[in-house]
Protein backbone atom coordinates (compact mmCIF):
# COMPACT_ATOMS: atom_id res chain seq x y z
CA UNK A 1 0.00 0.00 0.00
CA UNK A 2 1.41 3.35 -1.07
CA UNK A 3 1.81 5.97 2.31
CA UNK A 4 1.64 9.14 2.45
CA UNK A 5 3.92 10.94 4.83
CA UNK A 6 3.15 13.38 7.01
CA UNK A 7 4.84 16.42 5.87
CA UNK A 8 3.34 15.38 2.08
CA UNK A 9 0.37 14.64 4.24
CA UNK A 10 0.17 18.51 5.59
CA UNK A 11 0.27 20.10 1.74
CA UNK A 12 -2.75 18.25 0.50
CA UNK A 13 -4.96 19.21 3.67
CA UNK A 14 -4.41 23.10 3.09
CA UNK A 15 -4.59 22.21 -0.84
CA UNK A 16 -8.02 20.16 0.20
CA UNK A 17 -8.96 23.36 2.37
CA UNK A 18 -8.22 26.03 -0.23
CA UNK A 19 -10.11 23.81 -2.86
CA UNK A 20 -12.98 23.44 -0.71
CA UNK A 21 -13.87 27.56 -0.34
CA UNK A 22 -13.21 27.23 -4.45
CA UNK A 23 -16.43 25.66 -5.01
CA UNK A 24 -19.96 26.99 -6.45
CA UNK A 25 -22.29 27.05 -4.03
CA UNK A 26 -24.35 24.04 -6.03
CA UNK A 27 -21.35 21.90 -5.66
CA UNK A 28 -21.20 22.79 -1.89
CA UNK A 29 -24.39 21.88 -1.66
CA UNK A 30 -24.90 18.87 -3.55
CA UNK A 31 -21.50 17.80 -1.99
CA UNK A 32 -22.67 18.19 1.77
CA UNK A 33 -26.44 16.75 1.42
CA UNK A 34 -25.18 13.83 -0.38
CA UNK A 35 -22.33 13.33 2.41
CA UNK A 36 -25.12 13.81 5.47
CA UNK A 37 -27.13 11.14 3.95
CA UNK A 38 -24.54 8.26 3.38
CA UNK A 39 -23.29 9.04 6.89
CA UNK A 40 -26.97 9.15 8.50
CA UNK A 41 -28.01 6.03 6.39
CA UNK A 42 -24.91 4.21 7.77
CA UNK A 43 -25.57 5.10 10.99
CA UNK A 44 -29.27 4.17 11.03
CA UNK A 45 -27.37 0.76 9.82
CA UNK A 46 -25.02 1.12 12.92
CA UNK A 47 -27.85 1.60 15.65
CA UNK A 48 -29.86 -1.32 13.79
CA UNK A 49 -27.06 -3.57 13.87
CA UNK A 50 -26.33 -2.78 17.78
CA UNK A 51 -30.14 -3.20 18.47
CA UNK A 52 -31.15 -6.42 16.51
CA UNK A 53 -27.70 -8.14 18.29
CA UNK A 54 -27.40 -6.68 21.20
CA UNK A 55 -23.64 -5.97 20.68
CA UNK A 56 -23.05 -2.32 20.50
CA UNK A 57 -19.21 -3.34 19.49
CA UNK A 58 -20.46 -4.75 16.53
CA UNK A 59 -22.43 -1.25 15.43
CA UNK A 60 -19.34 0.49 15.92
CA UNK A 61 -17.06 -1.81 13.83
CA UNK A 62 -19.44 -1.02 10.63
CA UNK A 63 -20.69 2.08 11.25
CA UNK A 64 -17.66 3.59 9.34
CA UNK A 65 -19.04 2.33 5.78
CA UNK A 66 -21.05 5.22 5.67
CA UNK A 67 -18.00 7.62 6.33
CA UNK A 68 -15.96 5.77 3.99
CA UNK A 69 -17.91 5.74 1.18
CA UNK A 70 -19.11 9.67 1.14
CA UNK A 71 -15.32 10.21 1.45
CA UNK A 72 -14.55 7.90 -1.16
CA UNK A 73 -16.91 9.73 -3.47
CA UNK A 74 -15.54 13.05 -2.88
CA UNK A 75 -18.56 14.38 -0.34
CA UNK A 76 -17.80 16.65 2.25
CA UNK A 77 -19.01 17.16 6.12
CA UNK A 78 -19.30 20.07 8.24
CA UNK A 79 -16.78 18.13 10.81
CA UNK A 80 -13.97 17.77 7.83
CA UNK A 81 -14.46 21.70 6.59
CA UNK A 82 -13.81 22.82 10.53
CA UNK A 83 -10.22 20.97 10.47
CA UNK A 84 -9.43 21.65 6.40
CA UNK A 85 -10.66 25.28 5.81
CA UNK A 86 -8.16 26.92 8.96
CA UNK A 87 -5.37 25.62 7.63
CA UNK A 88 -5.75 27.01 4.05
CA UNK A 89 -6.34 30.51 5.60
CA UNK A 90 -2.65 30.20 7.43
CA UNK A 91 -1.14 28.80 5.07
CA UNK A 92 -2.55 31.81 2.98
CA UNK A 93 -3.35 30.50 -0.15
CA UNK A 94 -5.08 32.76 -2.62
CA UNK A 95 -8.78 33.14 -2.30
CA UNK A 96 -8.69 31.48 1.30
CA UNK A 97 -9.70 34.05 3.37
CA UNK A 98 -11.80 34.07 6.65
CA UNK A 99 -15.05 35.25 4.87
CA UNK A 100 -14.39 32.85 2.04
CA UNK A 101 -14.06 29.84 4.92
CA UNK A 102 -17.18 31.12 6.67
CA UNK A 103 -19.16 30.95 4.04
CA UNK A 104 -18.16 27.30 3.23
CA UNK A 105 -18.98 26.15 6.75
CA UNK A 106 -22.54 27.91 5.99
CA UNK A 107 -23.21 25.77 2.96
CA UNK A 108 -21.64 22.68 4.49
CA UNK A 109 -24.12 22.79 7.30
CA UNK A 110 -27.10 23.99 5.16
CA UNK A 111 -26.32 21.06 2.86
CA UNK A 112 -25.07 18.37 5.74
CA UNK A 113 -28.64 19.42 7.35
CA UNK A 114 -30.97 18.81 4.17
CA UNK A 115 -29.43 15.60 4.07
CA UNK A 116 -29.47 14.17 7.65
CA UNK A 117 -33.46 15.74 7.83
CA UNK A 118 -34.25 13.48 4.41
CA UNK A 119 -32.75 10.14 5.74
CA UNK A 120 -34.38 11.04 9.33
CA UNK A 121 -37.71 11.04 7.26
CA UNK A 122 -36.94 8.23 5.35
CA UNK A 123 -36.11 6.13 8.11
CA UNK A 124 -39.07 7.25 10.47
CA UNK A 125 -41.30 6.11 7.26
CA UNK A 126 -39.44 3.17 7.19
CA UNK A 127 -39.27 2.27 11.15
CA UNK A 128 -43.39 2.92 11.40
CA UNK A 129 -44.79 1.55 7.89
CA UNK A 130 -45.50 5.04 6.81
CA UNK A 131 -46.46 6.05 10.57
CA UNK A 132 -49.31 3.50 10.19
CA UNK A 133 -48.07 1.66 13.37
CA UNK A 134 -45.69 2.21 16.30
CA UNK A 135 -41.99 2.31 16.29
CA UNK A 136 -39.71 -0.93 15.28
CA UNK A 137 -37.69 -1.94 18.19
CA UNK A 138 -34.49 0.43 16.19
CA UNK A 139 -37.31 3.21 15.69
CA UNK A 140 -37.63 2.72 19.98
CA UNK A 141 -33.85 2.73 20.43
CA UNK A 142 -33.35 6.05 17.92
CA UNK A 143 -35.78 7.83 20.43
CA UNK A 144 -34.03 6.48 23.62
CA UNK A 145 -30.98 7.96 22.02
CA UNK A 146 -32.19 11.17 21.41
CA UNK A 147 -34.35 11.79 24.89
CA UNK A 148 -30.95 10.56 26.86
CA UNK A 149 -28.76 12.43 24.54
CA UNK A 150 -30.79 15.93 25.58
CA UNK A 151 -32.50 16.01 28.60
CA UNK A 152 -29.91 13.82 30.26
CA UNK A 153 -27.68 16.30 29.76
CA UNK A 154 -30.02 18.87 30.88
CA UNK A 155 -30.67 16.94 33.98
CA UNK A 156 -27.19 17.90 35.09
CA UNK A 157 -27.04 21.37 34.15
CA UNK A 158 -23.71 22.83 34.15
CA UNK A 159 -22.04 19.52 34.44
CA UNK A 160 -23.96 18.03 31.51
CA UNK A 161 -23.00 20.71 29.34
CA UNK A 162 -19.58 20.78 30.21
CA UNK A 163 -19.57 16.66 29.32
CA UNK A 164 -21.79 16.84 26.18
CA UNK A 165 -19.28 19.94 25.05
CA UNK A 166 -15.91 17.92 26.02
CA UNK A 167 -17.98 14.41 23.78
CA UNK A 168 -18.00 16.95 21.02
CA UNK A 169 -14.46 17.99 21.55
CA UNK A 170 -13.74 14.34 21.50
CA UNK A 171 -15.52 12.86 18.77
CA UNK A 172 -14.09 15.30 15.93
CA UNK A 173 -10.78 15.12 17.15
CA UNK A 174 -11.33 11.35 15.78
CA UNK A 175 -13.43 12.02 12.87
CA UNK A 176 -10.83 14.31 11.49
CA UNK A 177 -8.06 12.26 11.81
CA UNK A 178 -10.18 9.95 9.47
CA UNK A 179 -10.59 12.57 6.87
CA UNK A 180 -7.10 13.16 7.50
CA UNK A 181 -6.31 9.34 7.28
CA UNK A 182 -8.32 9.41 3.69
CA UNK A 183 -5.68 11.28 2.14
CA UNK A 184 -2.91 9.45 3.82
CA UNK A 185 -2.57 6.74 0.78
CA UNK A 186 -3.53 6.50 -3.18
CA UNK A 187 -4.54 3.03 -2.34
CA UNK A 188 -8.05 2.43 -2.01
CA UNK A 189 -7.70 -0.19 0.71
CA UNK A 190 -5.14 1.90 2.12
CA UNK A 191 -7.72 4.81 3.13
CA UNK A 192 -10.61 2.36 3.79
CA UNK A 193 -8.18 0.74 6.63
CA UNK A 194 -6.75 4.00 7.50
CA UNK A 195 -10.20 5.84 7.74
CA UNK A 196 -12.25 2.56 9.69
CA UNK A 197 -9.88 2.94 13.00
CA UNK A 198 -10.97 6.22 14.16
CA UNK A 199 -14.78 6.34 13.21
CA UNK A 200 -15.08 2.95 15.20
CA UNK A 201 -13.25 4.58 18.41
CA UNK A 202 -15.98 7.59 18.00
CA UNK A 203 -18.89 5.75 17.34
CA UNK A 204 -17.92 3.02 20.05
CA UNK A 205 -17.55 5.61 22.67
CA UNK A 206 -20.61 7.70 22.36
CA UNK A 207 -18.99 10.57 21.03
CA UNK A 208 -21.24 13.46 19.92
CA UNK A 209 -20.87 14.17 16.13
CA UNK A 210 -23.25 17.33 15.04
CA UNK A 211 -24.19 15.64 11.36
CA UNK A 212 -25.06 12.09 12.49
CA UNK A 213 -26.86 14.13 15.64
CA UNK A 214 -28.67 15.74 12.49
CA UNK A 215 -30.29 12.54 11.99
CA UNK A 216 -31.03 10.71 14.93
CA UNK A 217 -33.19 13.78 16.72
CA UNK A 218 -35.26 14.74 14.44
CA UNK A 219 -35.74 10.80 13.92
CA UNK A 220 -36.48 10.35 17.64
CA UNK A 221 -38.94 13.31 17.45
CA UNK A 222 -40.27 11.77 14.50
CA UNK A 223 -40.71 8.99 16.47
CA UNK A 224 -42.29 10.30 19.39
CA UNK A 225 -40.09 10.41 21.29
CA UNK A 226 -39.62 12.32 24.74
CA UNK A 227 -38.16 16.25 24.04
CA UNK A 228 -38.22 19.17 21.91
CA UNK A 229 -36.66 21.03 19.15
CA UNK A 230 -34.98 23.17 22.00
CA UNK A 231 -33.86 20.61 23.99
CA UNK A 232 -31.96 19.31 21.00
CA UNK A 233 -30.71 22.85 20.16
CA UNK A 234 -29.51 23.72 23.29
CA UNK A 235 -28.41 20.70 25.37
CA UNK A 236 -27.11 19.05 21.82
CA UNK A 237 -26.26 20.39 18.41
CA UNK A 238 -24.95 23.66 19.35
CA UNK A 239 -22.49 22.81 21.72
CA UNK A 240 -21.83 20.11 19.88
CA UNK A 241 -21.13 22.24 16.79
CA UNK A 242 -18.74 24.56 18.79
CA UNK A 243 -17.16 21.03 20.36
CA UNK A 244 -16.46 19.77 16.73
CA UNK A 245 -14.68 22.84 15.88
CA UNK A 246 -12.38 22.96 18.64
CA UNK A 247 -11.66 19.17 18.47
CA UNK A 248 -11.50 19.31 14.95
CA UNK A 249 -8.92 22.21 14.63
CA UNK A 250 -6.95 22.17 17.24
CA UNK A 251 -6.39 18.29 18.30
CA UNK A 252 -6.11 17.23 14.72
CA UNK A 253 -5.48 19.89 11.42
CA UNK A 254 -3.55 22.38 13.96
CA UNK A 255 -0.96 19.78 15.24
CA UNK A 256 -0.11 18.39 12.16
CA UNK A 257 0.26 21.38 10.58
CA UNK A 258 2.64 23.51 12.83
CA UNK A 259 4.59 20.49 13.19
CA UNK A 260 4.81 19.40 9.73
CA UNK A 261 4.01 22.38 7.44
CA UNK A 262 5.86 24.60 9.37
CA UNK A 263 8.52 22.94 11.17
CA UNK A 264 11.04 25.07 12.94
CA UNK A 265 14.66 24.17 12.99
CA UNK A 266 16.18 23.15 16.24
CA UNK A 267 18.21 25.49 18.04
CA UNK A 268 21.86 24.34 18.61
CA UNK A 269 24.29 26.69 21.21
CA UNK A 270 27.87 26.50 20.57
CA UNK A 271 30.29 25.13 22.92
CA UNK A 272 32.31 27.47 24.71
CA UNK A 273 35.40 26.26 23.35
CA UNK A 274 34.35 27.54 19.98
CA UNK A 275 33.09 30.69 20.97
CA UNK A 276 36.60 31.66 22.73
CA UNK A 277 38.10 30.67 20.03
CA UNK A 278 35.98 33.16 17.40
CA UNK A 279 36.22 35.79 20.65
CA UNK A 280 32.59 35.77 20.90
CA UNK A 281 31.20 36.33 24.85
CA UNK A 282 29.00 34.27 26.45
CA UNK A 283 26.13 35.46 27.66
CA UNK A 284 27.17 35.13 31.16
CA UNK A 285 30.56 36.83 30.41
CA UNK A 286 28.17 39.88 28.91
CA UNK A 287 26.31 40.03 31.73
CA UNK A 288 29.45 40.14 34.30
CA UNK A 289 30.90 43.07 32.41
CA UNK A 290 27.67 45.20 32.76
Amino acid sequence: MSYTKPAELVTLMVDAGAYKMQLSTRDTLIRAFMGAAILTLGAAFAVTVSTQTGQPLLGALLFPIGFVLLYLLGYDLLTGVFTLGPLAVLDKRPGATIGAMLRNWGLVFLGNFGGALLVAVLMAIYFTYGFSSDPSPVGLAIGEIGHGRTVGYAEHGAAGMLTLFIRGVLCNWMVSTGVILSMVSSNVLGKIVAMWLPISLFFYMGFEHSIVNMFLFPSGLLLGADFTIMDYLIWNEIPTVVGNLVGGLLLAGLPLYLTYGRTVARKVREPRQARAKAGVASPAEVLGAV
